[in-house]
């Protein structure tokens, strides 16, 4: 099995990955947010700062699109496809406010055979290798046969299904026999994505899938850091407080001011307090912080206290 690492907008950045595959490593791909295409394929420079091969070596990225429109897609890959990649994932996940209304990430799922007329056109034209990553559909998990259907029709290097409709965002349990489906019915190769957060889940998923390609995680690699890593084997607390002291460290060296790089810490230890059985007493704590002194006086007393505190 393969573990990818989820794109996380605002998270996820060159940054990001540079340091945990530093400090933790054991994902065989990064997925980067998605970048939206524009009619010329120019991305914005930050857009392609995050994604340039330079800052992302030794180890696999995969950019991500996000768009409605076939030839700002075929423009936009040609463009990896001069960066060095051979593969782009097309964004049919994202629930967003900003997006869906657009007709963008998950709201392409409202219209099915505009969509099919969509990867058509691209599958015919882009030399660039498509994987998808998808929701099982806009409202109803009864969505996703017409869905599948649809996907089957062209060659998609991997299909990553998100076990939720659009309008589920990321709340309630996922549709583990929407998976089951795609399983015995996917013509492309599977990669299960959601609610995987501890080793457990991975084991379940090795155990009733044997078959399954690769397992995309996101807000399980940030609660615990590491809970993969390059052994495999459970979380290790030591190296998931590395990685958060590093991260602190590369922010201050590239963000002015404590305040700013505050922000960045308390987003991530958002998620990191679910790791923990008082996580929200901690999280109080931390978002309290004014200083980086103090968020370090902070986290000195959730590792000495072994997050008792």
């Amino acid at each position: 099995m393969k573990y990818y690492f989820a794109p996380l907008e605002g998270v996820t950045n060159a940054l990001f990955r540079r340091t945990y595959d530093r400090v933790i490593g054991g994902i065989d791909a990064y997925y980067s947010p998605f970048v939206t295409t524009r009619d010329s394929g120019i991305m914005k420079r930050k857009e392609k700062s995050d994604i340039e091969p330079a800052n992302n070596p030794g180890f696999k990225l995969i950019p991500q699109l996000l768009t409605t429109d076939a030839s700002a897609f075929i423009q936009s890959s040609l463009h990896m496809e001069e960066m060095g990649y051979d593969e782009v994932n097309l964004n049919l996940g994202c629930p967003s406010g900003t997006v869906v209304p657009k007709g963008k990430g998950a709201g392409f799922l409202r219209t099915p055979d505009k969509l099919d007329r969509f990867l058509e056109e691209i599958f015919d034209r882009c030399r660039i290798q498509i994987s998808i990553k998808t929701r099982i559909g806009f409202e109803s998990a009864d969505e996703f046969p017409r869905l599948l259907e649809i996907y089957n029709q062209y060659p998609v290097k991997e299909l990553t299904i998100h076990l939720r409709t659009r309008e589920e965002f990321y709340r309630g349990s996922v549709h583990e026999e929407v998976f089951q489906y795609a399983y015995t019915h996917s013509k492309a190769p599977l990669c299960y994505n959601g609610d995987v957060k501890t080793v457990a889940d991975v084991r379940r998923l090795e155990e009733t899938y044997p078959d399954l390609e690769a397992v995309m995680i996101g807000r399980g690699f940030l609660i615990d850091p590491g809970f993969i890593g390059n052994s495999g084997q459970t979380s290790d607390e030591k190296r998931a407080n590395i990685f958060l002291d590093e991260m602190c460290k590369e922010y201050c060296q590239v963000i002015s001011g404590d305040t700013h790089v505050l922000h960045k810490m308390k987003e991530l230890w958002n998620y990191r307090k679910d790791a923990y059985e008082n996580g929200d007493k901690i999280f109080k704590k931390i978002r309290k912080a004014r200083s980086l002194s103090e968020y370090k006086d902070i986290c000195y007393q959730i590792k000495s206290k072994k997050g008792e505190i």
